[in-house]
């Protein structure tokens, strides 16, 4: 007996590849996401008011602060009953004409306009969520 010739030899087949990942851009997608999210959030918290209002008191400090992200701050001392300690409002002043103006009045009693703004997410903007936006000078306040 002979063997037939026309048997081919069993062959294996290849293995399947992976496909290629690629990280680099995962994770640039990624903080591209974070970047823009964060962004949009602080664009959203510094729109939209949570509250606003006027404050009136005598302005005892004001102040440019920060190591990196300069920001104006202040406080009012708002007087309720004469002889009693006052209580203390921190704000932050973001328009430096605003910040000029207040400058000026230093020790004078003051009314102040503002926008509370929650969830800033740094401190960049400001140290409190109180923004002042306007001011009335110590004549026109009774």
């Amino acid at each position: 007996m002979t063997a037939p010739t026309d048997i081919k030899p069993a062959t294996i087949p290849p293995a399947p590849s992976r496909p290629k990942r690629r990280w680099g851009l995962q994770f640039l997608s990624l903080l591209v996401l974070a970047v823009l999210g964060a962004a949009g959030w602080a664009w959203i918290t510094l729109t939209w008011n949570y509250s606003e209002g006027d404050r009136a008191g005598v302005l005892q400090k004001f102040s440019r602060k920060g190591w990196l992200c300069k920001t104006w701050e202040g406080e009012l001392a708002q007087y309720v009953v004469p002889g009693l300690s006052p209580q203390i409002w921190s704000f932050t002043v973001r328009d430096p004409a605003v910040a000029a103006q207040l400058a000026d009045h230093l020790g004078e009693k003051l009314q102040l306009h503002y926008a509370e703004h929650r969830g800033v997410p740094s401190n960049c903007f400001g140290e409190t969520g109180y923004f002042v936006d306007r001011l009335v000078k110590s004549e026109d306040v009774k």
